[in-house]
């Protein structure tokens, strides 16, 4: 099975979209109930993590760039059919952290 990749550019350069991202994918499940974190680990720019969603347990990374953010999630197939919705959740709640403000 393919990881579902999310891209998402951004303006604020490396040190404050990860200044952004790292306190918001800590505090996932307040804002997304359905997810909880069970693994996050931060090397540089990128964090490798384990979330649970809905019972199922979903892997992935996120590294941080200059420019862009760029997200892979490993899907179990129970979680694949809704592969569009979670892109799109992705996007919107990734733009929606690095909104230059």
């Amino acid at each position: 099975m393919e990881p579902l990749v999310v891209t998402i550019s951004h303006s604020l350069g490396r040190d404050e979209a990860l200044k952004r991202l790292k306190p918001a994918l800590a505090s996932a499940s307040k804002t997304v109930p359905i997810i909880s974190v069970d693994e996050e680990r931060w090397t540089d720019n990128r964090v490798d993590f384990k979330v649970r969603a809905v019972g199922q347990s979903v892997s992935g990374n996120i590294i941080v760039e200059e420019r862009t953010l760029r997200c892979e999630v490993m899907l179990p197939w129970l979680l694949h059919k809704f592969a569009t919705a979670v892109q799109n959740m992705l996007t919107n709640k990734g733009r929606a952290l690095l909104e230059k403000k």
